[in-house]
Order: structure tokens, then sequence, then C-alpha cells
């Protein structure tokens, strides 16, 4: 299994314009099998656009080194794909911690046995750029970094001296180098850069992508260092429970501009377990398809919340579905969706609470979360791990804490101690998770579908 970890520095060192302007550049003659480090939903659109395929999530704050391992050989059998190319999540080394790797990029390239790509911001830098690629070698032994990228050179003989500083004085052979160009550069909203799921001309941007790494970039000597990867450990753990619903369901998944955030695993998960996905949109069609379970991801129903509020048919229709106490599960914006209202515009109500946007984060952490209530994917007295990432707030007007599945151990939840809103069989939560750190979700989920049909 060819593959390659592509990194930073630091974050904004144009690790997701580079990453996917080399997917784009092989895919033209190769199978390239995108990766995404870290709790991240954008970024892999980029990915898909770039390759046709579905990009896959690396986490080790979720997923043991086993199920890092088992989940890049899914994607790679997957997709028979040729090579495999991991994006990074900020520079190398940043994880939870100050001193371990836990979801780091530097613990994937270890889990993975993964050749590393050093992509260094090398404005106004020369021989500091070969101090900061010796000072990555030097902090783990176990890490091998075997190529540099230098992004944002100010000219041709800038990158030269840059590129000789680093080859001569840190032994790093550099692939190639990037000038700054402001025309590459892509729109950001409150959460990261736009998904690529809402713009035709992101794939024009791609393209350009694409066409700037086949000028800049030593491509051959990239897949040299890929051909040359040293085997995987052969310890794998499985993603998901061997635990399988023998009853076929179906479930809805909305799937647009206004939701989009979805790990592939999960939806394999509920697939391992009978289920037949119905992608629908909350936005264009007029109600939800006769179904047997509702997963809402996130994603920005609060920029569609006037399109998302005036399609009442299809409000009505969710209240209806939960109201009849078929299992939803929903998360972040999909808790959103299921409130009174976001930012005054009416929503489904199935909690009687307003949600809005806010000018500051109010979560953005791994978070851990205690289950005190059985729900639709989690059992009474068990723990699992996730994410919250929102620009939003639930003003939950209630008192009592059995309103909630969850009592929060790390993060911050929807009240800073609680949260999991639960009614009939609907639960919604500012926490996204995986089902590698959730391996009962695809078959709790399934089973509940069955059982409420």
């Amino acid at each position: 299994m060819k593959r390659v970890v592509l990194t930073g520095t630091g974050s904004g060192v144009g690790k997701t314009t580079i990453a996917t302007g080399i997917m784009k550049a092989l895919s033209d003659e190769h199978k390239i099998q995108p990766f995404k480090v870290g709790p991240d939903y954008i970024d892999p659109s980029y990915h898909n656009c770039a390759t046709g395929v579905s990009s896959r999530n690396l986490d080790s704050f979720f997923m043991s080194d086993g199920q890092i391992r088992q989940s890049f050989k899914n994607g790679m059998t997957s997709s028979h794909a040729d090579y495999g190319i991991i994006e990074g999540v900020r520079g190398l080394y940043e994880g939870i911690s100050p001193t371990n790797d836990i979801g780091s990029t530097s613990s994937i390239a270890k889990a993975l046995n993964s050749p590393v790509i050093l992509i260094i911001n090398s404005r106004s830098l020369v021989r500091s750029a070969a101090a900061m690629t010796l000072g990555f070698k030097a902090l783990d032994s176990r890490i091998d970094i075997e190529g540099v990228i230098l992004n944002n050179v100010k000219s041709q003989k800038h990158y030269l001296k840059t590129k000789e500083a680093v080859e001569k004085l840190a032994n790093t052979r550099v692939l190639g180098g990037i000038e700054r160009d402001n025309s590459i550069s892509m729109e950001q909203r409150h959460l990261g850069l736009i998904p690529a799921v809402e713009q035709e001309r992101i794939s024009g941007l791609v393209e350009k992508w694409g066409e700037l790494i086949r000028e800049n970039i030593d491509l051959d000597a990239l897949m040299e260092i890929m051909d040359n990867s040293n085997p995987i450990i052969n310890e794998y753990e499985p993603i998901w429970s061997p635990n399988k619903t023998k009853h076929k369901t179906r479930i809805a998944v909305p799937f647009d501009e206004a939701f989009n955030f979805y790990y592939k695993e999960n939806l394999e998960a509920l697939e391992y377990n009978n289920a037949k996905i119905e992608y629908f949109s909350p936005i264009h069609d007029e109600q939800l398809p006769s179904v047997d379970a509702l997963y809402i991801g996130g994603g920005y129903p609060e920029i569609f919340k006037k399109e998302l509020s005036k399609n009442t048919t299809m409000l009505e229709s969710i209240k209806e579905f939960s109201q009849d106490n078929h299992p939803i599960y929903a998360e972040c914006g999909g808790l959103m969706y299921l409130c009174k209202t976001i930012d005054s515009l009416p929503m489904v109500d199935v909690f009687p609470y307003h949600s809005m946007l806010t000018k500051k984060v109010q979560g953005l952490s791994y978070t851990i979360a205690h289950v005190q209530r059985d729900n639709p994917i989690l059992k009474k007295n068990t723990t699992y791990h996730g994410h919250e990432f929102h620009y939003s707030k639930v003003e939950y007007t209630g008192s009592n804490s059995n309103d909630f599945a969850f009592s929060m151990r790390r993060g911050v939840g929807i009240t800073g101690k609680y949260d999991g809103l639960l009614k009939n069989n609907t639960l919604a939560s500012y926490i996204h998770t995986h089902t590698a750190c959730l391996p009962d979700f695809g078959y709790n989920f399934t089973q509940s579908a069955y059982e409420n049909k």
C-alpha cells in the first residue's frame, strides 16, 4: 500500500492547496485514495473533487493504531488505489497534548509507517528553512521525513537558494516550490473553507491547483518516495462491531448545501447493518422519503436558514416522523435544524429551544461524553469520544438534566455540562462522532430503526 503523509510546520502553510493539487495531478494517470488527518469534513470535500474518490479521516483520538491501519486498508482496497495520499492537520506534531502524539499527524505517520513530506511556508526564509527541517526531523526519530515542499517563495532565485540550504544543511530532498499567488487561495467561512459541494467553481480552482503542482513539484520523485514505502505493521482492529442487524431498513440522510458533514465509515457501518441509505434535500425536496430512521449530519443550516424555513412541508414531515417515535440522530447543524428556530426563523421544532449563530466560537474541542440515558445510538453507562466545532448555541431554558442523554467529561456540549437532547426517539447533539470510537453505532441505530418501524 504505497502512501505518503503531506504535513506542515503549522496551520496556514498551504497544506490543503498543495495536497489537493497533488491528488489532482496524480489522478490523471493513477488511482488516488485521499485521506485527511483529524476531525474534518471540509478538506475531504476538496479531495473528493480532485480524485473522484471519497476521502477518509484518520484520527488517533478516535482510533487505535490498529483501527488507523484498518481504515487506511479499507480505503485503499475499496477504491483499488495505486497510491494513498494523506493530508495532515495543523503542524506535524500538534495534538491534544504538548508531550504526546494523540490527535496529531505524527501519530498517523507512525501507525502507518509512512514517509512524510514537510510543507514549509518559506516566506522570508532561506537557512531558517533548513533549521526548521532539522528540528522537525530531530524531535522524533521514528518520523521519516523524506522530502520538503517550499510554499510562498518570492521568486525562482529565492526558491533555489532555499532549496540549496535545505538539501545541503538538512540533508533532505526538496521536491519543489510554489511562488506566492493570491489567486489560488480559497474563500473561508466561520468553520473553515467553503465546502466543495456548494460551488461549481471549485472544480475549476482544483484544476488550477493541479496544474500548479504539475509545473512546480517533482511528481516522479514523490512517487518514488511512495513506491519505496516501508511495510505497514500487520496488526489491524475492526472499525465497527461485528454484530449485524439481520433485517433490512431504510435510513434517510440529508445531503445538500445545508447538510453535508458525514464520515464515510459512519455511512458504511449503517450499510454493513443492512441499511439502505436514502439521500434527500431538506431545501429542495417536499418531504422526508419513506424510511425507518433519519440521520442528520452537520453542515451550514444557519447559512441556508431562509430556504430551510420556507420548506414547511419538509419541516412538518420530519416533526411528524419524530412524534411517531421513529429514531432520529442529529449532529451539530442537525441539532439546530431540529430546534424551534435558527436565528428566529422557524425550524422543525422537535425541541422547543432557539438556536442562533454567534460571532465567537462556542465549542472547539475533542469531546468525551458519558451516556446517562439509553438512546438510538448508545446504551446507558457507556462513554465515547467525539469532537465539536460550532459558532452557534442552543438556548436551553429547561431545568432537568434528564432532558439530556450525555454528561460532558470533556468539551462544552449544549450547556457546558450536558449534551444530547433526547425526546421521543430523537437524539440531537453538538458532538460529531466516528464509528471507530462508537463501534456499535451502526448496529444500535439500525436495530432501533427496525424495532420502531
